[in-house]
């Protein structure tokens, strides 16, 4: 399973994290995280076991809720119990924990919110691909389970605020490191990308000089990093993260320059799906997020699960 299929607007569509458009940009008020000027869909999910990244030397947290924009608490009288609908196999972000529970990111987070919403939490997991129906069904009340935002899901479905973005970044060896990445530093530099990707396509748009070698899988394109046939490749910021930090990559790369988040090639971002018109749970959704980021908690869950930042 990959984190970029738009990050999961269906499992086939999830061409992590397209659209034609440049410039520079911030993470749309995400004051904790600052995006590299030129600018995905979201994630190809990262190959990795269940279980949870150890938190390493500091890193960059990414905030995605502006302190100015401070929601109002809603009327949480009508709500009891929300029954979250989740994803089986997406580690770290949904998996089987060893108890036989739903464990991940997403989950950590879906308790998270009850807690501060004041309400009975449920956590049933399902193959991706059945997720939207299941809550059209009403066998749920709000899908969490790093599902894309995008407008074909919007017809379906309403989304609370995004609680994480995929964004794409250079990774190149560890001898070669860039603090920043701007298309004239690669003119005639070989870049790895996977073929017919968001990702392809940016590169296409904002870095013509480079040299772009594409590639049918992450597998092949990260070998050829490691065996430095490409200068740099470019990809889903997740699973990088990932392979980075794993035993895969031989300790041998790192990532150049800072994350890209353009979102008409990178999408809208992640966020928790609720059926059309329950604006009660939404906006609950959304307050709780705001309170649990400003709390500190999301900060503390991002560490946990993600030893090397993506942002």
């Amino acid at each position: 399973m990959a984190p970029s299929q738009q990050a999961k607007s269906s499992k086939s569509a999830r061409g992590l994290l397209t659209g034609l458009a440049v410039g520079a940009c911030l993470f749309a008020g995400l004051p904790g995280a600052q995006a590299q000027a030129p600018a995905k869909q979201p994630p190809a999910a990262p190959q990795v076991t269940p279980q949870v990244a150890p938190q390493a030397a500091p890193q960059a947290v990414p905030g995605f809720w502006d302190p100015r924009r401070r929601p109002e608490r809603p009327d949480l009288s009508r709500l009891t119990v929300i029954r979250f609908l989740t994803e089986t196999d997406y580690p770290p972000f949904n998996y089987t924990g060893a108890d036989g529970n739903p464990a991940g990111f997403n989950v950590d987070l879906a308790r998270a919110l009850c807690e501060e919403i004041k309400v009975t939490c449920t956590v049933q997991m399902r193959r991706f691909e059945t997720l939207v129906d299941a809550l059209t069904w009403n066998r749920g009340d709000a899908i969490i389970a790093s599902m894309a935002v995008s407008p074909q899901l919007r017809a379906r479905v309403d989304f609370s605020d995004p609680y994480y973005r995929v964004p794409a970044r250079f990774a190149s060896r560890k001898d070669a490191v860039m603090p920043e990445i701007r298309p004239e530093y690669l003119e005639g530099k070989k870049v790895g990308v996977i073929g017919g990707s968001a990702h392809e396509a940016y590169l296409k748009a904002m870095f013509t000089d480079a040299e772009l070698h594409p590639y049918p899988n992450d597998d092949a394109m990260r070998a050829a990093l490691r065996k430095g046939e490409v200068d740099f490749i470019f990809g889903d910021a997740i699973s990088l993260a990932f392979w980075i930090n794993g035993t895969d990559s031989g300790d041998c790369c790192a990532f150049s320059g800072g994350p890209f988040v353009e979102s008409r090639f990178f999408g809208e971002g992640i966020g928790i799906a609720v059926r059309k018109g329950n604006d009660v749970l939404r906006q609950a959704l959304n307050w709780a997020l705001f309170r649990v980021w400003e709390k500190g908690r999301y900060t503390d869950l991002w560490l946990r699960y993600f030893s090397v930042s993506p942002f």
